[in-house]
């Protein structure tokens, strides 16, 4: 489990995951994968059809809410929030290397009305920086707090 580090309670980022991680991801309680890399990124990545086959097999719901060079969109942020809202029970989130999960999920806190400060916080603790959306997860926020 050492490539899975730890957002919330119950939300896991991580880099790029095997079909061989599904065991321990599942030892971790993880209930749900969400694949935050578009196929075809990198040569060495395995499909995500393969990372959706491995969970099911295990029991694991799957969701693909793809990030690419474009960046994040309100359709990905509301995809995320939704994906977790509905999770019944931990979630894994992967990508390249964990960012981009990290960052989706810190938008979808953001959107709900989590503080801005309380979402960077648990980023850096998990190792990851939130400073690129900073911007965007204060304006998130504020609307949600009306």
């Amino acid at each position: 489990m050492t490539g899975f580090r730890r957002l919330s309670e119950t939300v896991f980022a991580s880099p790029q995951i095997t079909p061989d991680d599904i065991a321990a991801a599942r030892e971790a309680g993880v209930t749900l994968v969400i694949n935050n890399r578009p196929d075809g990124e990198a040569e060495d990545q395995p499909p995500g059809a393969r990372i959706e086959a491995a969970a099911r097999e295990a029991g694991m719901d799957y969701r693909a809410i793809p990030v690419g060079g474009a960046g994040f969109g309100e359709p990905q942020v509301e995809a995320m929030a939704e994906a977790l809202e509905s999770a019944q029970g931990a979630v894994l989130a992967y990508c390249r290397s964990g960012t981009r999960s990290t960052l989706l999920w810190s938008l979808a806190q953001a959107r709900a009305g989590r503080d801005p400060e309380e979402i960077a916080a648990a980023a850096q603790a998990a190792g990851y920086d939130v400073a690129p959306v900073r911007p965007a997860i204060d304006m998130l926020a504020a609307r949600a707090r009306g």
